[in-house]
């Protein structure tokens, strides 16, 4: 009995370590924000809630001599993106001007800035088997 007891215990922390072990970090760093006022915001997404919802998760910071660093953690393999913000008034959304133009300098993964709203496939990049860091540039 004590022996069935002690497999089934060593099978159970087994599965939970592995499972642990599968959820990865992603270290994400702007270094060029304009200033120190306000915050930058970060949304780690998924095709289903990029521009669309509620992101995966969600995290900001406080800016100092214009870099800011935020880690996602425990975040499941799979495809992934990010999009950040610097929320200068800290009125916590993205400001345009009266033309659609935004107001407050954003970025996203892959740094791609083309023209338009920032578009998932090119700000896509993949969770595996290590922890990330990615740089996104305002």
């Amino acid at each position: 009995m004590k022996n069935l007891l002690l497999t089934f215990a060593l099978i159970f922390t087994t599965l939970v370590s592995f499972s642990q072990d599968s959820q990865k970090t992603i270290t994400v760093t702007i270094d060029n924000v304009n200033n120190d006022k306000g915050t930058v915001k970060m949304a780690l997404n998924t095709a289903d809630t990029f521009m669309k919802g509620k992101p995966i998760m969600s995290a900001e910071s406080a800016i100092k001599d214009g870099k800011v660093t935020i880690t996602f953690e425990n975040v499941e393999p799979g495809e992934y993106a990010i999009i950040a913000y610097h929320d200068v008034n800290e009125n916590n959304k993205m400001d345009f001007s009266d033309n659609g133009m935004p107001l407050e300098s954003y970025g996203m993964s892959n740094n791609s800035m083309s023209f338009g709203p920032p578009q998932y496939d090119e700000a896509k990049f993949k969770v595996e088997d290590k922890n990330l860091e990615l740089n996104i540039r305002f």
